[in-house]
């Protein structure tokens, strides 16, 4: 398998359990990779992987439970999605993973094909928050690019001021502001003020106020 090969963790304490979804997860050309503990799990992965993956959650697990890992591994910017196993959820329990972010809880014994419908939904949502991560930080280095000044006028400039408005502000004078305005969008790789302002709320840089 090559290193772009979508990733499936699998935490479960039976062995047996964790050959046979492993050889279903292989078999569906993804790389699994396994483990007995959620401690194991979580020392190992500390960091979100840079590749698509999810995480086949047992909830009934020696010391620490699979919502107890739920809750740890989502402190982790763009955490791998996580798929519910269980043989005895109870009620509360399945709301509460649900609730918490989980794809969805699947009942042992599950079907294969809900399990690879389950596993292909979660990765697709890894998917999207890696790209949206990756464009998050591609919006900070560009906001890094900016001067001082630059900064300053690009926070009046997304607040809707106008060039005089914002000459005014900053005590210079329209034609320096105008200078800076068209660095501004030349260094964030717009072309317009409504697309500045969408970059600014997606990065959290906030707009200037009189």
């Amino acid at each position: 398998m090559s290193d772009t090969t979508p990733t499936v963790f699998i935490v479960d304490d039976n062995h047996s359990v964790l050959r046979s979804l492993s050889r279903v997860v292989r078999q569906a050309a993804y790389k699994p990779v396994t483990f007995s503990s959620a401690d194991h799990f979580l020392d190992a992965i500390a960091h979100a992987p840079v590749q698509p993956a999810c995480l086949l959650l047992d909830l009934h697990l020696p010391g620490m439970n699979g919502l107890e890992v739920q809750k740890h591994h989502a402190a982790i910017p763009a955490a791998c999605p996580i798929v519910f196993i269980s043989g005895n959820a109870t009620i509360p329990a399945t709301v509460q993973a649900i609730k918490n972010g989980a794809v969805t809880f699947l009942a042992k014994p599950f079907d294969h094909d809900d399990l690879l419908k389950s596993i292909e939904e979660a990765l697709e949502k890894h998917r999207a928050q890696i790209s949206e991560l990756t464009q998050t930080g591609s919006i900070h280095d560009r906001i890094a690019s900016l001067t001082e000044r630059e900064r300053e006028v690009m926070a009046w400039v997304i607040s809707g001021s106008l060039n005089k408005q914002i000459a005014a502000q900053l005590g210079i004078v329209e034609k320096t502001v105008k200078v800076h305005r068209a660095r501004v969008m030349e260094k964030m790789q717009t072309a317009s003020v409504a697309e500045l302002v969408k970059l600014c709320v997606v990065a959290g840089f906030e707009s200037a106020k009189a």
